[in-house]
Order: C-alpha cells, then sequence, then structure tokens
C-alpha cells in the first residue's frame, strides 16, 4: 500500500462537515411526504438521529445510515471514526447496536490495499460496539466516501428522543467539541501533534460508554453533537422541546488548540452554515466571537448531548468519571424554559 497516501487531498470537505447544510437539508425533507405508521415510534419528522419502528411489546428497532468523505489521512483511522459515527446515532437513541452494513465508495485507481484498511478500521469498530458486520455495498467514484447503516434495539418504552427537555434541566456533553476546526487547522499543516491526536481519539471513541452509564439515569432529551455543531442540534433539541436552552460557552470541552486555532480563522464552512441554520434562535449576548465559531463548528463522531433533571446530574457526572469519561464530560449549560418561543442563549 502507498504510504504516503493522503485520503483527505480527495475531498473539499471532510467528515460530518461534508454534510448537506441543516437549512437546506430542513426545506428538502419537508416536502416530502408523510408516512403514517401506529408501530413507528420515531420518524424524520423532529430531525432526530435515527428511525424506531416496534416490533413487539418489549423490542424496538432502531435504523440509522451514516458516511462520508475522508477527515483522516490514514485509511485504518478514517474508516473508525466513520464507524463510530455511525454507531453513535444508535447510542443517541438509547439503543444497542447490533448489525451493520458498509457503504463505500472508491476510486478505482487507487491501490485496493486502502480499502482494505477502511475496512479493516470500520469492522474493529463494529465488533468493539458487540455488533456483527454482515456485508453491504460499494461503487466506484472519485472521492473516497465510507460509512455503515446500523440497525440497534432497545425497549420501546426506554427510547431517547432529541426532544422533551424541562425546565431546569441540567445540559451535558460527554465529548470535547472542536474536531471541525483542529482537523482544518491538520489540513492546512498548522495543527500540533497533541491537537491532532485529541482530536483522532475523540473522533474514534465510541459512545457506548456514555450510553450504558447514562440509561441508569433519568434523560428528558438526547441527541448526538455531529455536523451541525453543538448549536445546530441544541437548535433542533430547543424546537422539538419548545424550550429556552442557555448555553454556558466557557464551560465547554474543548480540544486542545481548538481556541486558538479558531481565533487564527482556521473556520470550516459548515460552521457558518450553522450559524445561518440557527441565527432565528440564536441570542448570542456579549459573548467573544470565537465562542460562536466553535458551538458552531462541525463535529466528527461527537459526543452525546442530554438534558437531564437538576437533581442528578451531579451523580451522572461522577458515574461519567468512573467510566474513564471524566475529562471529556462537561456541563455545557440548562434549559431555562419551556413552552416559550425556543431560544438558544449563549452566556
Amino acid at each position: 500500500m502507498n504510504e504516503k497516501i493522503r485520503l483527505t487531498q480527495f475531498a473539499k470537505h471532510g467528515g460530518c462537515a461534508a454534510k448537506i447544510g441543516p437549512d437546506t437539508l430542513s426545506k428538502v425533507l419537508g416536502k416530502l411526504p408523510r408516512f403514517s405508521d401506529p408501530e413507528l415510534l420515531v420518524g424524520f419528522e423532529t430531525s432526530d438521529d435515527a428511525a424506531v419502528y416496534k416490533i413487539s411489546d418489549d423490542t424496538a428497532v432502531i435504523q440509522t445510515l451514516d458516511f462520508f468523505t475522508p477527515v483522516v489521512d490514514d485509511p485504518y483511522t478514517f474508516g473508525q471514526v466513520a464507524a463510530s459515527n455511525a454507531l453513535s446515532d444508535v447510542y443517541a437513541m438509547g439503543g444497542d447496536p447490533r448489525i451493520a452494513l458498509n457503504i463505500v465508495c472508491f476510486p478505482e485507481d487507487l491501490d485496493p490495499d486502502v480499502l482494505g484498511e477502511i475496512l479493516r478500521g470500520g469492522a474493529d469498530k463494529v465488533r468493539e460496539a458487540g455488533a456483527v458486520l454482515v456485508g453491504g455495498h460499494s461503487i466506484q467514484d472519485d472521492v473516497p466516501k465510507y460509512g455503515l447503516s446500523v440497525m440497534g434495539v432497545a425497549h420501546p418504552e426506554k427510547i431517547y428522543k432529541n426532544f422533551g427537555c424541562r425546565e431546569g434541566d441540567v445540559l451535558i456533553l460527554t465529548k470535547q467539541i472542536g474536531s471541525g476546526i483542529v482537523n482544518t487547522a491538520v489540513k492546512a499543516q498548522m495543527a500540533s501533534a497533541d491537537a491532532e491526536q485529541e482530536a483522532v481519539r475523540v473522533m474514534t471513541s465510541l459512545n457506548r460508554r456514555a450510553k450504558e452509564t447514562i440509561q441508569n439515569y433519568t434523560v428528558h432529551a438526547c441527541t448526538d453533537v455531529t455536523g451541525f455543531g453543538l448549536l445546530g442540534h441544541c437548535s433542533e433539541m430547543a424546537s422539538a422541546s419548545g424550550a429556552v436552552l442557555e448555553i454556558h460557552v466557557r464551560d465547554i470541552a474543548y480540544i486542545r488548540g481548538a481556541k486558538e486555532y479558531a481565533q487564527m480563522g482556521l473556520i470550516p464552512g459548515g460552521a457558518y452554515r450553522n450559524q445561518r441554520y440557527a441565527e432565528d434562535l440564536l441570542d448570542p449576548g456579549d459573548v467573544e466571537e470565537v465562542y460562536v465559531d466553535l458551538v458552531s463548528d462541525p463535529q466528527t463522531s461527537g459526543g452525546l448531548l442530554l438534558a437531564v433533571p437538576e437533581d442528578e446530574a451531579g451523580s451522572l457526572l461522577k458515574d461519567l468519571g468512573k467510566a474513564g469519561l471524566g475529562t471529556e464530560v462537561s456541563v455545557v449549560g440548562r434549559v431555562a424554559g419551556c413552552g416559550a418561543r425556543p431560544a438558544i442563549r449563549l452566556r
């Protein structure tokens, strides 16, 4: 295999930053026909992370699909990141992954060993998740792309949704943010080795431990933070819940170097799309512009964003720490109100 291959050179946008902007997507989805089925527990109406279909009184199927262009140069690591990102949608709904299928686009003139390493990285993450890889589909394409279709299961009464916030809830995020900015700095060859390594560690970490910990607590709302950034996913949560979310920007855990690179202007284009999407809800207050850029930054394989009762937050944080997630987890804000006009307030 050609060790000098740089996968990120094939794509203008990498990882979840390659997603179609949320404003464009919402306009398109709004024109699609509505499907009605009494067993469909979650569809696409609230822009949730996956579909959920009840098949019995104690079992619901969670179905998701996610793939994207390279966000890192190393093929094996790219496979790990893409698989972790796809599996995350099942965890965000409160489920356990069971079956995965590969989705592959690959140039015919690129060394097949590169594809082998991508698939090996994905397979290792599927195995780590306790699921099984059962095949997939591939096509020739000038730009490499990889991801998974994942089926998971959960109890129908224990499904997490991206809405349901209640006034007084504490907002907890289980991973640092800033991967889009750091990856932009890496591509410009301006990132430190420590920043790059931390971003890779964040993107390749499954949300399995977080999900297994929070399932013992009351979770009013949950989503994973990916391509729409913390701001975009908070906007979806606020809109679907009819809630006012207050985000404490200085309390958020950021990937090393992310703030400095943002101040240097190394902002991925997706961050500005996310800001436009949320502008009708956003009250930035008097926070520095760099924090608006940071919370808008498209994340790849980001953490779980939870709305939990205030009286359970302290114990949950301790248990997340015991699960090995202490330094990654942060209290990012609170639900300041419900039943009024949805809003996102930065403080």
